[in-house]
């Protein structure tokens, strides 16, 4: 199904007085402020989900595979996310420690879309999220072996149920072992804005030659 984006099309305009620009990439590093923009007014929106984003990686054997994760911060140096380490996504990123990201804010008629190196974040990080997570995702990250099968969910219903009686209802749940953070440290960050008539805006920050360098890219 096409979808259009932006104002119908009249001599070659469609309306848009805010067209995205690479003069909007300011600041060090340039797309923390746009992309922090972006992100606040995609929350204000009422996009559901408004920081998740699609994680791609690619495994030992260059096999890729994408899943959407919830981003839990982002600073000058990078994207976070928290996972099992064990997981599938933390064997890719073992053998081959590097990613994409994309903010699919399509409602918004806007994406984001990161690439870079990764890396755990350490572990007090890791103990501070950990810690502001509600009870029931630390039990469940607890009994959960992500990403390896499970005869049925009631099988997996009572695994849930043995760790949250043996920490019961107050002493403190630790975080596990094979449980932390990532940050994607971008080298590259695109910003894409749908336009009418598939002439979209498109504005990349680069890290090149040890400085930022921002350019337009066609559509």
């Amino acid at each position: 199904m096409r979808v259009g984006y932006g104002a119908a099309s009249t001599a070659g305009a469609d309306g848009v007085v805010d067209h995205l620009d690479p003069s909007w990439l300011t600041g060090d590093p340039p797309w923390l402020g746009l992309f922090q923009r972006w992100l606040g007014e995609a929350v204000a929106a009422r996009i559901p989900e408004p920081n998740a984003m699609v994680l791609g990686t690619a495994d030992a054997h260059g096999i890729p595979m994408t899943r959407t994760v919830l981003c839990k911060g982002a600073d000058p140096r990078g994207i976070v996310f928290f996972t099992g380490y064990d997981s599938a996504k933390g064997r890719a990123l073992e053998a081959n420690p590097v990613a994409s990201v994309t903010f699919p804010w399509i409602a918004l008629e806007r994406q984001v879309h990161f690439c870079g190196a990764v890396e755990k974040v350490d572990p007090a990080e890791t103990a501070a999220y950990w810690n502001a997570r509600p009870r029931g995702s630390q039990l469940s990250a607890r009994a959960s072996a992500q990403s390896e099968p499970i005869e049925s969910r009631a099988a997996l219903e009572a695994q849930a149920a043995r760790v949250a009686a043996e920490f019961g209802d107050a002493e403190p749940v630790p975080v596990p072992s094979q449980w932390g953070g990532y940050r994607l440290l971008p080298w590259r960050v695109e910003f894409w804005q749908g336009r009418a008539d598939r002439l979209h805006n498109r504005a990349v920050a680069e890290f090149e030659g040890g400085e930022w360098v921002t350019r337009r890219l066609q559509p």
